[in-house]
């Protein structure tokens, strides 16, 4: 039987060599469709390909540090790039400037701020913004914001609970974002939870921001 921990390392490799084997072809893709633009610079129709490719690329590069086995250490220009990629697909914004320019996210962090991005993304369908912004303990705020702006309803309970969240995230549901970043966050001894308001009950309605302690639980 493979134990949560393996299942885990499995999906990490998997991730990182389906991303490893479609990079090559659409980096080969996008140099084309520059021939191509360069050929015809008025063509719509090239531009417009071109434009979607590269969305691609930035997507995978997203993709494959945030749910790959390695990860880098993260600075914040590199996570603006990162940001950049995701809004171009995507009718949002990704505001960091409340975030300190000195910082550095080791690995393990770096991979959940990525994932939380992600997150952010999946609960904003009708658009809107996702806010990082630091805190005066060295943490992270994440704050989403729209017209139909919300985190899973069962997100809450996930980052309280290890058990619900591997069945929320084995259950076949068609958003695993959520669960995903739980599990994530707690497989790399860090504390993710959810400002929720003084009295609040865990399935409470609205949009209460995300705080990532960057400490070890």
């Amino acid at each position: 039987m493979i134990e949560k921990s393996d299942a885990f390392r499995l999906a990490e490799l998997l991730c990182a060599h389906v991303c490893h084997d479609l990079a090559g072809p659409i980096g080969t893709l996008v140099g084309a469709l520059e021939f191509v633009r360069e050929q015809q610079p008025d063509s719509e129709e090239a531009g417009l390909a071109e434009e979607a490719a590269n969305d691609i690329a930035q997507r995978l590069k997203l993709l494959r540090a945030a749910w790959g086995r390695t990860s880098e250490d993260l600075d914040v220009p590199r996570l603006t790039t990162f940001a950049a990629g995701l809004m171009a697909t995507r009718k949002l914004q990704v505001i960091l400037s409340g975030l300190d320019r000195s910082l550095v996210f080791p690995p393990h962090p770096a991979r959940i701020v990525l994932n939380l991005l992600l997150l952010g993304a999946e609960s904003i369908p009708g658009g809107g913004t996702i806010t990082l912004s630091s805190t005066a303990r060295g943490g992270i705020l994440v704050a989403i914001d729209g017209p139909r702006a919300g985190w899973p309803s069962g997100l809450a309970t996930w980052l309280m609970d290890e058990g619900s969240a591997w069945d929320a995230l084995v259950s076949g549901a068609r958003h695993v974002q959520g669960p995903l970043t739980a599990l994530l966050a707690r497989d790399h001894g860090l504390r993710l939870s959810m400002m929720m308001p003084i009295g609040a009950g865990a399935e409470a309605d609205g949009c209460p921001p995300l705080l990532l302690d960057l400490g070890p639980q």
